[in-house]
């Protein structure tokens, strides 16, 4: 769950980003996994699944290092965009089930929150549903280099 205050928008980095919507000092907790608002979903959940739902899976929610299972955010946490030079960082603690993401330096109003995915997701996992699905509807992002999902081609192929 955010813990600061934040809006969506058009993001110059990817589709839709989270902004900070107020002055957010270097080292304050920005998210944190709130159990029974944020979610964690198995491989076998996510698999049952209606296919829209497993892509929309796909595309907000990454499988943790920690629990390995699939967390999803429930608030605008979810358009957090990647980037190599972040203004956060999601890391693991032994006190918190899953990340907790902080400011690493001040962060204004209106700037875009980023993040590097490569901090807190299990992607070298090779049992990793989310990559299964990928390659079962053909997802492709270019612009995201960790795959947040833009369906392409003929969507009713994907039925």
């Amino acid at each position: 769950m955010l813990l600061v205050k934040t809006k969506i928008g058009q993001s110059k980095i990817h589709g839709i980003g989270v902004f900070a919507d107020e002055f957010i000092p270097k080292g304050t907790v920005i998210w944190k996994f709130t159990p029974g608002f944020d979610q964690k979903f198995t491989r076998e959940q996510i698999l049952n699944f209606p296919e829209l739902i497993q892509i929309y899976i796909v595309k907000y929610s990454w499988k943790g290092v920690k629990s390995k299972l699939y967390c999803f955010c429930s608030d605008n946490a979810k358009y957090f965009n990647h980037s190599d030079d972040p203004n956060t960082l999601s890391a693991y603690t032994n006190d918190e089930e899953e990340v907790m993401t902080t400011a690493i330096r001040d962060i204004q109003p209106y700037e875009e929150l980023t993040d590097n995915y490569s901090s807190f997701e299990a992607d070298e996992d090779n049992d990793n549903v989310l990559k299964e699905i990928q390659e079962k509807f053909n997802l492709v992002d270019e612009a995201d280099p960790w795959v947040k999902v833009e369906m392409v081609g003929d969507e009713s192929n994907h039925s």
